[in-house]
């Protein structure tokens, strides 16, 4: 059934089933390129750019699954295999049908799953979310560099568990020294104990992994100019050098030499060494807190979401983490907050369409409020999301959902009769149903029936209109016909 919903690139497909002669069956797709944990045990390890174009692989995959409400939960190079053209796909969506038993088994150095688990799956402290996931890729990310898993070793199945919970594993430049700095510190951050504190999703993950090459090739090409530029000193110039510098033995000078030729003394090749470092250190010049502002302030300006997350990457970024305390640090952090209140708010809004359970008491609470306004009850909204205000104040984690609230708040004090009545509300839309009903729009009237059963079932308030609905939902024309009697006969 899940496999039914992914048709991806880097997901393994679906091709269908059935039952012959009372046997069950389905088919996938057959991969012939052995998987990524066959990969790390043949080399040792991977380069940082082959690790760079596999996660990457692993990211869009991931984007897609969460995209559609679906989280892998036991990701690990095991279940990353290949196709004979070397794409790689993520498979094995079933934990629940494991029959290795892999996350309950030991094996070897490392406790099978249990080497990639995130610690909400260990504590049920946080919900599991897409970034559970990421966690996950994390742990594969730092494997796949150094060769093993952020907390191998021999160790007990328990022990394993509480580092995952409890201790941060060693930087994976200690081990790969040539790993980026950005590379490092992403994987860092998707190894952070704390959910909230993980990349918001794999599309930034991705994001991120496309920045780092562009950023590290940028930089080695830089390099190699630099080197060719800095040959552009004749023979004699790198000879006077050497010279100059004790690598060779000083000659005298012959009586009948003439003077040294200008380009032989160290103080002109010094210059010339001063000229070429000015221009690549106004390239490499930090600047300054305000530029990045008004780089954030002009993507933050525009009404395309692409511009916003551009931002939230790019400048917004550098001005919380390189300037935590500078002037515009409070407005940065308020853009990052909007920025992830508006992919809540998208991700929200798929799930209601799809008709998905939400993932967390925030989501949960969310959900309900939107329930009540796309319904058309907008006060009845609009208690729900003064009670997440109310609720959440507080916790930074869901600081983007009191956001949410708030935006919904503002918008529906703005438009709503201060003096509508909740149960005049739904008594109208009772009415209403019965009319779609009474015209032969039976499904249209049943759906706004259940509706109100649904929505109301929990406040006393509206007992008596979830009982009428109720009565409706049995037998439709008869209650109808009876309520409308009993008023006639009240009126005479």
């Amino acid at each position: 059934e899940i496999l039914k919903k992914l048709k991806h690139r880097h997901i393994i497909r679906y091709y269908g089933g059935g039952t012959v002669e009372n046997r069950r069956f389905y088919a996938m797709e057959a991969l012939t390129g052995g998987s990524l944990e066959d990969r790390i045990k043949e080399r040792g390890r991977l380069t940082w750019e082959q690790t760079l174009d596999v996660a990457r692989q692993i990211a869009s995959g991931l984007e897609h699954a969460h995209t559609s409400g679906v989280i892998h939960r036991d990701l690990k190079p095991a279940n990353l295999l290949f196709s004979a053209n070397r794409v790689l796909k993520i498979t094995d969506f079933g934990i629940a049908r494991d029959t290795q038993r892999t996350a309950l088994t030991a094996d070897g150095k490392t406790v099978g799953t249990m080497a990639y688990m995130a610690p909400e799956q260990i504590t049920g402290k946080h919900p599991i979310t897409g970034r559970t996931d990421l966690y996950a890729l994390g742990c594969v990310m730092y494997e796949m560099l150094t060769g093993r898993t952020p907390f191998a070793g021999e160790t007990q199945a328990a022990e394993m568990l509480f580092k995952h919970v409890e201790e941060v594993p060693r930087n994976v430049r200690e081990e790969a020294h040539d790993c980026p700095i950005l590379l490092a510190e992403l994987i860092d951050e998707l190894l952070e104990k704390e959910p909230s504190e993980r990349p918001f999703d794999a599309l930034a993950v991705k994001t991120r992994l496309d920045e780092i090459r562009e950023r590290a090739t940028s930089t080695q090409s830089q390099t190699n100019r630099t080197l060719i530029d800095s040959r552009v000193a004749t023979a004699a110039d790198r000879d006077s050098l050497a010279k100059s510098l004790g690598k060779k033995k000083k000659r005298r000078k012959r009586k009948d030499e003439g003077p040294t030729p200008p380009w032989e003394r160290v103080p002109v090749l010094l210059g010339l060494l001063g000229l070429l470092l000015v221009p690549i250190y106004f390239v490499l010049k930090p600047k300054p807190e305000s530029h990045y502002y008004e780089e954030a302030k002009r993507l933050m300006a525009s009404d395309s979401a692409v511009d916003w997350y551009d931002a939230d990457r790019g400048p917004i970024a550098t001005l919380i983490e390189d300037f935590p305390e500078g002037r515009y640090a409070d407005e940065a952090r308020d853009w990052r907050l909007r920025i992830e209140a508006d992919k809540l708010t998208k991700q929200i809004e798929r799930r209601i369409a799809k008709k998905d359970d939400p993932e967390s008491e925030p989501e949960r609470l969310y959900m309900a409020a939107r329930a009540f306004e796309q319904f058309g009850d907008r006060l009845s909204a609009l208690d729900k999301y003064e009670a997440i205000r109310r609720l959440l104040a507080g916790d930074e984690s869901s600081a983007a959902y009191v956001r949410m609230a708030e935006d919904r708040i503002a918008e529906i004090e703005a438009s709503v009769d201060s003096d509508a009545d909740r149960v005049t509300f739904v008594n109208a839309q009772i009415a209403e149903g019965d009319e779609l009903y009474l015209s032969g729009e039976e499904l249209k009237a049943r759906n706004k029936w259940q509706s109100i059963a649904k929505l109301y079932r929990d406040d006393p308030e509206f007992d008596k209109q979830v009982g009428r609905v109720k009565d409706r939902l049995l037998d439709p024309g008869g209650t109808i016909r009876k309520e409308r009697e009993a008023a006639a006969e009240s009126d005479s």
